[in-house]
């Protein structure tokens, strides 16, 4: 009896857990549409083809993702990058808001297709 009230309370937590992250990646979709982030990138050919971000979640780790938000000059420097201008810096979004943009980051996988 025990082990099935463990699964049964397990399996609901994992279920809850599941649609908090499914929230989270819906917000950070609706805040990178929001903040206007197609002005400089795209997603799925939607945007700014000069910076592609398909792939950018199987390239960089959620904390490298939530540096280049919150420190773009620093990761700017260190990628060797030179595109113009630096991203802006988004350090005074609520912390919630930056979570959702990195859950939301981190899904794209996929390499832009052709």
């Amino acid at each position: 009896m025990k082990v099935s009230v463990v699964l049964v309370l397990g399996a609901v937590l994992g279920a809850t857990q599941a649609a908090a992250a499914e929230d989270a990646v819906a917000r950070g979709k609706r805040l990178f549409t929001e903040s206007r982030c197609t002005m400089c990138h795209s997603v799925a050919g939607k945007g700014n083809p000069k910076g592609p971000q398909d792939g950018v979640g199987a390239r960089l780790t959620p904390a490298e993702l939530r540096k280049w938000l919150v420190e773009p000059k620093v990761m700017s420097a260190k990628a060797k990058a030179t595109r113009k201008p630096v991203m802006p810096s988004f350090e005074t979004l609520k912390k919630e808001d930056l979570d959702a943009l990195v859950a939301y980051l981190a899904t794209l996988k996929a390499p832009p297709a052709k």
